[in-house]
């Protein structure tokens, strides 16, 4: 099944769902219903499609099961109808119909302060204030020994945060497309190898089923709270039922069907692309040789039509938006700087790239080798007053700088590791909004304005609005 260099999922096999048809947003007649398909789940933007190889989500899966005495389980954090995450839209809604007292309203990590007050509603919604407003949980790490800094100040507006435990506010990634990860959580911190080419010219297969078993034993113990973890039978149960999750968006609900007209939209289709560790790496780390291919997504080329944004047909207009948008996330000039992790790396104070740079896995829209950056979304000036913030300052030159979250330098203790993250992959956007690991973007048009502006791309509002257009439909 895990082939050298490719990988065909044993989902390949499954019939595309036909039944899917009509526009979500315009004609509620003709939309599937999820309890009708298991498979198929209605979000903002049209309907996400997972795929499994049995054709249906085994809720007999100890992923849906709960260890421990708070009564959570993996399901608790990684919802289907929200792209395997969590949104606070759906999140306000347990809150309501359980007056705060749903599992996943928990002390131990899903309150802005594990001494924060629950003992009312008034006070658990203040408690849980968080994951209401941005789907974050609280994140509890210490400094990191012999770190290469130390903190000096913290600015906790709970007034809890040391250096004993600083608080990180983080959206739980979705377990969902896992096959393709080349890290483990936001920091990584959860990969057990580095996941850098040659390793096997192909998918570093045990050193994923390692990683995120590491990753399901500390959640049950952690985020569960369980007295001791279940046994390696049942850990490879979830390890297995995580990586035949495959999820994207199959309908637009201006575009209609998004395999229709020669698309290859859908989790169908999704799990069938070829990936290898490296593949398409744009600082030429591919083991193949092969140089670097900025049209890295090719999902929707065939929609490209000249003249479609005239049609009198909506659907056909749509299409050529997300077409439009997908040749601006291959080709559009970014002058990329002040990006450590990669300007730094290179030694190019401007490195000249598009979307696809970062995002340069074909069709699935993470790095294809491990490449935790700082774009600056933990900077002190993007702070708001419900985040922590943290100055840490560099023993050696006495150098401070202010964040909300130190990202992969509480891992390493490495100064210049300081609010670097991994990217996502970018498949079922729709479903997932909030965006960036603090939910700092409340939409897909935020995480364009923030591109925009963070590297004075001056793009014009159909530019912005074809790129949402595109995000959509992944």
């Amino acid at each position: 099944m895990f082939h050298q260099r490719t990988f065909v999922s044993v989902a390949a096999g499954l019939v595309l769902l036909a039944t899917v048809v009509g526009t979500p947003a315009q004609d509620r007649r003709h939309q599937p219903s999820p309890a009708a398909n298991t498979l198929v789940t209605a979000n903002p933007s049209g309907w996400l499609q997972t795929s499994t190889p049995s054709g249906s989500i085994d809720t007999a899966n100890p992923f849906f099961q709960s260890f421990g005495p708070n009564g959570r389980s993996c399901d608790s954090c990684h919802r289907q109808a929200q792209g395997w995450s969590i949104t606070p839209d759906e999140l306000r809604q347990r809150f309501a119909s359980t007056n705060g007292n749903d599992p996943i309203f928990r002390l131990v990590d899903g309150a802005v302060s594990p001494r924060a007050d629950v003992s009312s509603l008034y006070a658990r919604r203040i408690a849980y204030s968080m994951l209401l407003k941005r789907g974050l949980i609280r994140v509890g790490m210490p400094m990191p020994a012999n770190a290469e800094f130390r903190l000096t100040r913290v600015d906790d507006p709970y007034g809890y945060a040391s250096a004993s435990d600083l608080s990180l506010f983080r959206r739980p990634l979705p377990s969902t497309n896992l096959i393709w990860l080349t890290a483990v959580m936001w920091d990584g911190r959860e990969t057990v190898a580095p996941f850098k080419p040659p390793m096997d010219a192909g998918i570093n297969h045990e050193d994923i089923i390692e990683s995120l078993a590491s990753q399901a034993r500390d959640a049950i113990l952690g985020h569960e709270q369980a007295a001791v973890a279940p046994d390696a039978s049942v850990i490879d149960r979830i390890v297995d039922f995580e990586l035949h999750l495959f999820t994207a968006q199959l309908v637009d609900q201006d575009a209609g069907k998004l395999n229709a007209e020669d698309g290859m939209g859908g989790a169908s289709i999704l799990a069938q692309q070829r990936f290898w560790i490296g593949i398409n790496d744009t600082l030429g780390g591919d083991p193949t040789g092969d140089a670097f291919d900025e049209k890295a997504m090719r999902l929707f080329d065939e929609w490209n039509v000249p003249g479609a944004q005239f049609s009198h047909d909506r659907g056909e207009r749509a299409r050529a938006a997300i077409a439009r948008g997908e040749q601006l996330f291959n080709t559009l000039p970014i002058a990329i700087s002040g990006v450590a992790g990669l300007n730094d790396v290179t030694g190019l104070p401007v490195i000249h790239g598009s979307c696809s740079s970062c995002h340069n896995a074909p069709n699935i829209g993470n790095h294809s080798v491990a490449l935790p950056v700082d774009i600056g979304i933990a900077d002190a000036s993007r702070r708001t007053p419900d985040m922590p913030l943290y100055t840490l300052t560099n023993n050696a030159t006495g150098r401070s700088v202010q964040t909300t979250d130190p990202g992969l330098a509480l891992r390493t203790g490495k100064w210049a590791d300081i609010g670097k993250f991994k990217g996502p992959i970018l498949r079922g956007l729709a479903a997932r909004a909030p965006y960036f690991h603090n939910g700092s973007a409340a939409t897909l048009m935020d995480v364009v304005d923030f591109y925009d502006t963070r590297f004075n791309v001056h793009m014009s509002g159909q530019q912005k609005g074809d790129l949402v257009a595109f995000l959509s439909a992944l």
